[in-house]
């Protein structure tokens, strides 16, 4: 496959972090997270823009780009404790999506065969396609369960005439048979599609999605715990994909499809943190932020966070495994008395 560099902005990487080529794993040995960028949004049914979201995610952040960000909350250092290069941005020429769909899951599954964590920038929810099965690819189809955050079910099937698109990626896993379809847990649905047909074929593979009155009814707490112990069961590993549009657009105005009524930004950080903390996870991918459409770049700001967050929640799952002292969510900062 031939290589030709960055497509979009300047060539950089996640807040300073080593750079890597995902085509050569002498480069990336010792990696407990690789990052891609996935700059694809040809597969966006309404506004476009994403394919800047890889640069904006990698880049929006106040503090210095030196490599490092202890989280106050969780005692670590998600960019130390942890070994994570950026591979920088897969070549995905939105002009071409099945081959940029195909390129994509062929560097992501180069990067998982070395037993190192994927995780990928958006780019449009199209990604989630390759990404996940990728994943599946190495460890198994079937092996690998799905919890996936998003206004949008993602389920649909030919979108104008198409088989690949942002509102498809779901049901093109599932039907491959990269991921189970009783093994996909989807929080924070809302709003007005998909249409009825499309349920009851989601109903058929029995996906669990729990939509955003349920969320309220009943606690986000408590619906995660619940998708947790699906999430596990009978399987090996988990894939975490967070379409940013899950946020309420006030939290999140950067998006392509934004739909009112979403969770709020602490919400999305603190399940985040519950999601990389408490399963083994295996991969992580961030999409649909469009810079073209944030304000004051809170949407990236949120995306980055979003990373930062799964990398320290990865990282003090670890040290705790290790033996380390546990973490208790309790603990003050400070106690001055």
């Amino acid at each position: 496959m031939s290589r030709y560099g960055p497509q979009f902005g300047p060539d950089i990487t996640f807040l300073g972090v080593d750079r890597c080529d995902w085509a050569d794993a002498s480069t990336y040995a010792d990696a407990d997270v690789v990052i891609l960028g996935a700059p694809f949004d040809g597969g966006t049914s309404h506004r476009s823009g994403t394919r800047f979201g890889p640069q904006y995610i990698r880049q929006t952040c106040y503090l210095p780009h030196d490599g490092s960000r202890p989280s106050l909350a969780l005692r670590v250092d998600g960019l130390k404790d942890l070994r994570v290069y950026d591979t920088g941005d897969v070549e995905m020429f939105s002009g071409d999506a099945e081959r940029s769909v195909r390129d994509l899951q062929a560097a992501v599954y180069a990067v998982t065969r070395t037993g190192a964590i994927p995780l990928i920038l958006g780019g449009d929810h199209t990604i989630a396609w390759p990404d996940a099965a990728g994943v599946a690819q190495h460890l198994g189809a079937g092996r690998v369960s799905m919890v996936h955050f998003d206004a949008h079910a993602d389920t649909g099937d030919i979108e104008f005439g198409s088989l690949i698109g942002h509102g498809q990626p779901m049901r093109r896993l599932i039907e491959s048979g990269a991921v189970r379809g009783d093994r996909f847990l989807q929080l924070g649905l809302r709003g007005y599609w998909p249409p009825p047909e499309t349920l009851d074929w989601m109903a058929e593979q029995r996906m669990r999605s729990y939509e955003m009155t349920e969320i309220v009814a009943r606690g986000l707490d408590e619906c995660l715990t619940e998708a947790f112990g699906i999430a596990v069961d009978e399987c090996d590993g988990v894939f975490l994909s967070v379409d940013i549009d899950v946020c309420d657009p006030g939290h999140a105005p950067g998006t392509g499809t934004p739909e009112p009524g979403g969770l709020s930004a602490r919400q999305l950080l603190d399940a985040v943190r519950r999601v990389c903390y408490e399963l083994p996870i295996v991969g992580v991918d961030v999409v649909e932020v469009s810079p073209p459409y944030d304000h004051a770049e809170i949407t990236s700001f949120l995306a980055n966070r979003v990373v930062l967050e799964a990398l320290s929640a990865i990282a003090r799952r670890r040290s705790d495994a290790s033996g380390g002292p546990a973490w208790d969510p309790r603990q003050p900062l400070l106690d001055g008395r």
